[in-house]
């Protein structure tokens, strides 16, 4: 997930998703040297029908002011 706030933490991130199902993680991710968020996370439910109905229900919304950008994570190449 990106476009988020650096101001939300994992837990927030978390309380995000659960309303859609069972969250088993949620992680944002930080600069390894500065320890601010780099505006992006990563969220995994115990199944792909919870997580499709968080990407259907979230992707294209607003938090404070940002798009958010949700879909399934992609390998890195």
């Amino acid at each position: 997930m990106g476009g988020i706030d650096y101001k939300v933490d994992n837990d927030q991130l978390r309380a995000m998703f659960e309303r859609y199902g069972t969250v088993e993680s949620a992680r944002v991710i930080v600069d390894q040297v500065t320890g601010r968020s780099r505006g992006f996370g990563f969220v995994k439910f115990s199944n792909a029908a919870e997580a499709q109905k968080a990407i259907d229900n979230l992707n294209g919304t607003q938090l404070d002011g940002l798009t958010l950008t949700v879909n399934e994570a992609r390998p890195k190449c």
